[in-house]
């Protein structure tokens, strides 16, 4: 069983740091004390977290940025989700992102699923230009 930091498991989630402590004292998550007194949080809590609807916020802590990683884009219409499901056939892959209690799905290139490295429960960002959605990752 992998035990996560409540930082990282609150990145995992795509949420705040205190967002998440919050939780944890209100018992909407299940944690275990190390001897030290800090709370660890088992990857199955995480994955149960992620299969309950409506229940992630919609704005998660930006990371840190990685050096040489595209940080600014000129698009506006940015919708920050969770990585729900990647299909991927042929060429194209097909994109599911959880926002809220919304779903939004885009289809993109197969390459583009492998270089952003897109999995299911990841923080991503749905950009919206026109008619056209592209998926985006901050790097972790």
């Amino acid at each position: 069983m992998a035990l996560f930091t409540v930082r990282a498991a609150a990145e995992r989630l795509g949420v705040s740091y205190s967002t998440f402590k919050q939780w944890i004292y209100k018992g909407a998550v299940r944690s275990v004390r190390t001897s030290g007194g800090h709370h660890r949080i088992a990857d199955s809590e995480i994955e149960r977290l992620l299969a309950v609807q409506g229940r992630l916020p919609t704005a998660p802590r930006r990371p840190a940025r990685a050096p040489g990683v595209l940080v600014a884009l000129s698009g506006r219409n940015q919708l920050r989700g969770i990585v729900d499901e990647v299909r991927v056939e042929g060429l194209l892959a097909q994109v599911r992102l959880r926002i809220g209690d919304q779903r939004l799905t885009a289809v993109i290139t197969r390459d583009a699923v492998e270089e952003l490295k897109l999995k299911r429960g990841q923080p991503a960002l749905a950009v919206i230009k026109a008619t056209e959605v592209m998926i985006a990752r901050e790097p972790a």
